[in-house]
């Protein structure tokens, strides 16, 4: 018996023996796949990168997980103390693993065993063990998975402090709505910062982990509810709140209102697009969408909005004129017309319109329903709002409406403000075009629009559209002329030219009206925007000194030296065109556009910033009797700020005497050039303030002739005037400042000579060592050419002619 109980007991010390060198070799063979846990240390979750406007406000997020990172130190008790309740209460005291969790996980697996499944039970896991698996390992249920998990979550306790531990995981968590981290969550549930939270807030929040759609707000809101309130009695029960505390938090409604859209601006989706290209060009897409960086840019929302306003009232304007083209669709409204016309996609960013399907139309009038609100799971509201259209109070369309419109239409309409449950009709226009407001002393873009609506058409006609600036790209030539030898005096012969083109073809420009107009100023040539006379001086210069002046003002990067160039048949943006003038505008410094001021890592380090310029003294600690620190403008001088000047003071006639005349009521000294393309294809007007310089750009996105008389003058000067008048609304006008050692003398505009003043005489602005002629001297005389016009004559001097032409 002895000897049977001897061997038995050494076969048990064998078979132990021999388990515990199995189990080494099967931890040994676990822990060399195990993932390297100190990685945790460097870890970088991926962090949501949020553009701001100029003042702050928020424009846009992008992530692919959206979550904004919060150091421990920065999270109130209540959120820390609401997830420790609901998933570790021992967190603080114990090792990374919870004995009494794995055992009642061990048994709910024997169990799961004895009945046949085969499957691994959950269950059990603390705080550290969800971070080894949520970094480290995979959610696989499986023993080995789990064993490495328990071994890992020692380990992590061992190494990393419990705080670290609960930072990794509030940060890294998915709660749902797209929101990861607690920080993201906050925002994107109740739209509040964490410090914001109440008790009710943050127990929904820390009941989340275990299964965000179990638990959502609005598909299962009776367990929501449940749920919450049981974190709230588990915090009463740890101690963390006050049973009178729970008790009223427990009464409260979820109270969850989601974030739609991170941003807070509508009117800024073509800039802010804009501003996604150039961070991913700069940083990557990586960065971009997880690198949490905080960019501030320079967009002023308030511009932003005029802008876009003054756009949509050009656009709508030239568009009324054209009539009206039919609904946008039809609808069958015999059951319930609310979810008819809510099937129908509105524009999302023309907030003014709203969609409406026509119920009942008469001859001249109709009763309309206006398309019901959706709520954030998709539910059509049950609320049902009709009003009323009626043909006097659409003007524009000259047909009765019982003649373009029948049940079941689709239109947008507009709410008239007179009278209430009036409305009126709404049409997206088929015209696009672009505008750019740019501060010129630093490039900072402060305003862009795109087109009519981001909504509708992405395409950004501000910085894509390759468009002929026709007469717009004058004042560089003119520029050129006055940087090499002319003055705004000197008379340059408007005749017909002809032009042999290599290939043996002659060009013969002509002026918009079809007429020539003999020897005339550079003054009276840009106001009138003279077509011959231009490429005569083009011609006097030579195209590759024009070429060359058109790269340094950053209109091309190339262009093509061939006269037809002077007249602006070379395709460029309104963003280019805007910057050059804008580089005139602040007396010849070349402006490099900027959309983007200043750009943050997720630690705050400044790792962008636009202004280069040097500041000498601004280092200085302590102050010593020394001067006040010197801002030094180190960018390129591309133009004689005189010259400047005199450019600026030409296209301030062509506001007041010339083809912008529309600015002129603004009241205030405004420069600027108008430009019309081939066929009326494309209208500009760039303009500027000392303060701020506009471009505008209108035209067909496949180019087209847009009608007779549908020049810049027409289509674009309006939509700048609009803007500008609203954005320097308060603000008291502003001279453009003439550099010293300049001599203004009375000159005659027709013949550039000395004048004694009167009403058609100029005050001429000329460079040391330059005045006015003497006497009348034409550039560009031939035989032929001044037997033809006689020398002098100006017909437009008191009236200018309109009529038809090529680029002007």
């Amino acid at each position: 018996m002895l000897r049977l109980l001897g061997w038995l007991f050494g076969f048990g010390v064998f078979c132990a023996l021999g388990a515990v060198a199995v189990g080494a070799v099967y931890l040994n063979q676990l822990n060399a796949t195990l993932p390297d846990y100190t990685v945790l240390k460097d870890y970088q979750p991926p962090v949501t990168t949020r553009v701001h406007a100029a003042d702050g406000t928020l424009l846009a997020e992008y992530a692919r997980e959206r979550r904004l990172f919060q150091p421990i130190e920065t999270i109130p008790p209540l959120i820390i103390n609401a997830f420790i309740s609901a998933e570790d209460k021992d967190f603080y005291t114990h090792s990374g693993i919870a004995v009494d969790g794995v055992v009642r996980a061990l048994r709910d697996n024997i169990m799961a065993r004895v009945e046949g499944n085969d499957s691994i039970q959950g269950g059990g896991s603390t705080i550290t063990q969800q971070v080894a698996k949520n970094f480290l390992l995979t959610s696989e249920q499986t023993w080995d998975r789990k064993i490495q998990e328990a071994i890992l979550a020692l380990r992590i306790e061992s190494t990393f402090s419990k705080n670290k531990i609960l930072e990794l995981y509030v940060n890294e968590i998915f709660l749902g709505l797209n929101s990861y981290g607690v920080a993201a969550a906050a925002l994107n549930y109740f739209d509040k910062a964490l410090y914001e939270l109440t008790l009710s807030e943050a127990a929904y929040l820390a009941a989340l982990p275990k299964g965000p759609n179990n638990y959502h707000p609005f598909r299962r809101p009776k367990q929501a509810i449940e749920r919450r309130n049981w974190v709230i009695d588990r915090m009463v029960e740890n101690g963390y709140v006050t049973a009178e505390e729970a008790a009223k938090a427990k009464e409260e409604p979820l109270n969850v209102k989601p974030r739609t859209s991170g941003s807070q601006l509508f009117s800024a989706e073509y800039f802010t697009e804009e501003v996604r290209r150039q961070l991913g060009k700069l940083y990557g897409e990586a960065e971009l969408y997880g690198g949490g960086l905080s960019v501030r840019t320079t967009l002023d929302p308030h511009l932003q909005d005029y802008a876009r306003r003054a756009l949509m009232d050009g656009l709508i304007h030239y568009d009324h004129g054209e009539g009206f083209r039919g609904p946008i669709a039809s609808v069958d409204i015999s059951s319930d017309w609310g979810a008819a016309v809510n099937a129908v996609k509105p524009l999302s960013d023309v907030p003014e319109w709203t969609l409406a399907v026509v119920l009942e139309m008469g001859d001249n009038e109709g009763r309309i329903g206006i398309r019901p609100a959706t709520d954030i799971e998709g539910k059509v509201s049950a609320e049902r709002v009709t009003g009323t259209i009626a043909g006097p109070d659409i003007k524009w369309v000259s047909k009765k409406l019982g003649s373009i419109l029948k049940p079941g239409d689709v239109i947008y309409v507009s709410k008239l403000a007179d009278r209430e449950g009036a409305y009126t009709l709404e049409q997206v226009p088929e015209l696009e075009g672009a505008l750019v407001a740019m501060d010129p002393r630093t490039g900072r873009v402060l305003a862009m629009v795109g087109g009519f609506s981001y909504a509708e058409s992405e395409f950004n006609r501000a910085t894509q559209a390759m468009r002929q600036p026709g007469s717009s790209f004058k004042p560089i030539v003119y520029s050129a002329a006055l940087d090499n030898g002319y003055t705004p005096a000197s008379v340059v012969l408007d005749a017909p030219i002809e032009i042999v083109n290599g290939d043996g073809s002659v060009w013969r420009p002509e002026n918009y009206a079809q007429e020539f107009y003999g020897p005339q100023t550079l003054r009276r040539g840009i106001e009138r925007s003279r077509n011959v006379m231009t490429v005569r001086l083009a011609k006097d210069l030579g195209m590759p000194l024009i070429s060359d002046y058109a790269k340094m003002f950053g209109i091309y990067d190339e262009l093509n030296p061939v006269l037809a160039m002077a007249l602006g048949a070379g395709e460029t943006t309104d963003m280019r065109m805007t910057a050059a003038y804008a580089t005139i505008a602040n007396g010849g410094r070349r402006i490099v556009p900027t959309l983007i001021d200043r750009i943050q890592d997720r630690y705050g380090k400044t790792i962008y910033r636009h202004d280069e310029r040097v500041c000498d003294g601004c280092a200085a600690e302590t102050w010593n009797q020394q001067g006040e620190p010197l801002i030094i403008d180190n960018r390129e001088q591309v133009l004689d700020p005189m010259t400047a000047y005199q450019i600026t003071s030409m296209m301030e006639g062509v506001v007041q005497r010339g083809t912008g005349t529309g600015a002129k009521s603004l009241g205030r000294p405004v420069a600027g050039k108008t430009g019309t393309s081939n066929d009326y294809k494309d209208a500009w007007f760039i303009g500027f303030t000392p303060e701020l310089a506009v471009g505008v750009y209108v035209g067909f996105d496949t180019p087209r002739n847009m009608g007779r008389q549908s020049t810049g003058g027409e289509m674009a000067v309006p939509i700048f005037t609009e803007f500008v008048s609203k954005a320097l609304k308060g603000k008291p006008p502003t001279p453009f400042n003439m550099p010293g050692g300049m001599a203004q003398v009375w000159i005659d505009p027709g013949t550039g000579v000395k004048a004694n003043g009167g009403d058609q005489a100029i005050y001429e602005a000329f460079k040391p060592g330059t005045g006015p002629n003497l006497v009348t001297s034409v550039i560009g005389v031939d035989s032929n050419a001044f037997q033809a016009i006689q020398a002098g004559q100006d017909p437009a001097a008191t009236d200018m002619t309109l009529g038809r032409g090529g680029l002007f």
